[in-house]
């Protein structure tokens, strides 16, 4: 018993939100989400999704980012305790909100319970709300906030992109998805990431070529917004969309886009965006130069630059659920 009591207090003690996100199941994890966005909402008066935006932000780029602890609560969002209990607080993780404040730190109380707890949820999404609630509530304020906490467009961006598919489906539970070309048109496609291509110069294919008939539908693969349409050399007619974890969708050689398509949209997994074709290598117009087929490239960004990566494996979990589902 005396061995196992150490261990048995270590379990007690571990931050509540912790423990609570490793027991949960998904639906469990995105309800407690919202009630936790919900919550900080009605004390502080920052509308949810904008709330919601930024700590799924910091999530997304947890996960990729070396520098910074991964999730492990129900909350993304993430200060270092020298950012939390002050930078010269000889204590960083000083919960004594009187303290935190001498010593300029962030963190605050959220909960009334008298502490100011960088690993509990509410007192860490309240704290967040507070520093936005300086610069007001509409979109503009939002924006010139957050541009303000990150001095970076690409982080502005995405997490304006959060925010609108927040706010129009008003959930979290969004990660639904689709594979590009639907169910009852042909199409064939292996691993081509990372290929050597040599129009335009010595480069790297970096996307799975979708070899599909002229005119087949794409669509979207899952909840994002517009970021970026028109004319490539190399992609010819492409759309590009950012979804809810930072992660950008290319889709290229189109052969037209969907009617009323535009930058800024939002849309939804199997919404279909354009048609496949053999757009591209060289000025507008250029068409026939290869089979007609769908390039889709993925796209990573970590808050501070973006690489490409293999969307082949997500490419087959996609099609093997969609297939489970029929």
């Amino acid at each position: 018993m005396k061995k196992l009591l150490p261990v048995i207090l270590i379990f007690f003690f571990l931050p509540y939100s912790t423990v609570e996100a490793k027991e949960l199941s998904q639906k469990e994890i995105y309800d407690k989400r919202m009630n936790l966005y919900k919550k900080t909402e009605s004390v502080s008066g920052i509308p949810w999704y904008y709330v919601a935006a930024i700590d799924q932000f910091e999530r997304s780029i947890r996960y990729v980012r070396k520098d910074l602890p991964k999730p492990n609560s129900i909350t993304g969002y993430y200060l270092s305790p020298q950012q939390w209990a002050g930078p010269l607080n000889p204590n960083p993780n000083d919960t004594n909100p009187i303290r935190i404040d001498f010593f300029n730190g962030k963190g605050m109380d959220g909960n009334g319970d008298g502490k100011a707890d960088k690993n509990n949820g509410e007192d860490l999404l309240f704290t967040l709300a507070k520093y936005l609630s300086q610069y007001g509530m509409n979109d503009q304020a939002f924006r010139i906030a957050i541009w303000d906490y990150y001095k970076r467009d690409q982080t502005v961006r995405s997490i304006m992109t959060n925010a609108k598919v927040y706010r129009k489906f008003n959930r979290v539970d969004l990660d639904d998805r689709a594979f590009p070309i639907p169910k009852g048109y042909n199409y064939t496609y292996k691993n081509t990431w990372g290929d050597r291509r040599g129009w335009g110069g010595r480069r790297i294919h970096e996307g799975t070529d979708i070899f599909a008939g002229y005119g087949a539908p794409v669509r979207a693969v899952g909840y994002g917004v517009v970021e970026l349409k028109g004319w490539n050399k190399y992609g010819g007619w492409r759309v590009g969309i950012r979804d809810l974890n930072n992660t950008y969708h290319y889709y290229a050689h189109l052969n037209g886009f969907s009617k009323d398509l535009k930058i800024g949209d939002i849309v939804s997994p199997g919404q279909v965006i354009g048609s496949v074709g053999s757009s591209g290598y060289g000025p507008p117009g250029t068409s026939g130069k290869f089979p007609p087929h769908l390039h889709f490239g993925m796209y990573k960004d970590n808050g501070i630059h973006e690489w490409s990566f293999d969307p082949y494996p997500h490419l087959r979990l996609w099609e093997r659920l969609e297939r489970a589902k029929r």
